[in-house]
């Protein structure tokens, strides 16, 4: 099911989700807003690489847990693609392993499926910036609940802290533990803008896509354990 055509100018969305009401009301909140626009639904894994394939959105809703290809499989698969859509995963956020694998798998973050509808196109325009959507609070709890659980360090991934500067692997060490940018900046007593050079710095050299895989990369490598 495809929606309208989109004006040059605006981002394409495609809803991956296997309840129709949810997809309905999804559609109804994103097309209201200017600039973004529904170019199409799917309702397993497997139709939305169909449509990303087809339709060449820029950002999917990704729904976790589906009949067939499941959100986590297709999740990995898109984002293997080279220049593939953003990925919001759309999530009940009780943060289970799906969630985790997702994030892992190369996610932009989550869309909570019961969030007012104000915010969903707020969450939206801020991944298709680049922006990964998950607040720092969140960042904690997928901290306790899951990276807490993740095997010892792997020596490899020891090895990649040496590219990275002292003040860096303070800095990513503080990101793991879920501190805003700010918090950061009030801790080490630098500024902001400071604090997402290094984060910046620190994404680049270790080839990390955003925020939250340098929280699991923070933790999978030993910089952080568990009780730190």
């Amino acid at each position: 099911m495809t929606g309208p055509a989109a004006t040059p100018s605006a981002a394409r969305v495609l809803i991956c989700d296997d309840q129709e009401l949810i997809r309905m009301g999804l559609r109804m909140v994103v097309d209201s807003q200017p600039g973004l626009t529904v170019v199409g639904e799917a309702a397993d894994g497997d139709a939305a690489i169909t449509a990303v394939a087809a339709l060449r959105p820029d950002l999917v809703l990704m729904d976790e847990r589906m009949p067939g290809l499941d959100g986590l499989a297709a999740t990995e698969h898109l984002c293997a693609r080279p220049n593939g859509p953003r990925i919001l995963v759309v999530t009940t956020f009780d943060l289970d392993e799906y969630a985790y694998a997702a994030l892992r798998a190369g996610a932009n973050g989550f869309l909570v499926k019961d969030a007012p509808a104000e915010e969903i196109p707020v969450t939206v325009r801020a991944v298709l910036r680049g922006e990964v959507m998950v607040a720092p609070s969140l960042t904690r709890r997928l901290v306790d609940r899951f990276v807490r659980q993740a095997p010892a360090s792997v020596p490899a991934q020891r090895s990649r802290l040496a590219v990275l500067t002292d003040r860096e692997r303070e800095v990513l060490a503080l990101v793991a533990e879920g501190l805003t940018n700010g918090e950061i900046a009030g801790r080490l007593f630098v500024g902001e803008t400071t604090v997402k050079t290094h984060l910046g710095r620190i994404l680049t050299k270790l080839g990390l896509r955003d925020r939250v895989h340098a929280v699991i990369f923070a933790y999978e490598s030993g910089l952080v354990r568990a009780g730190d």
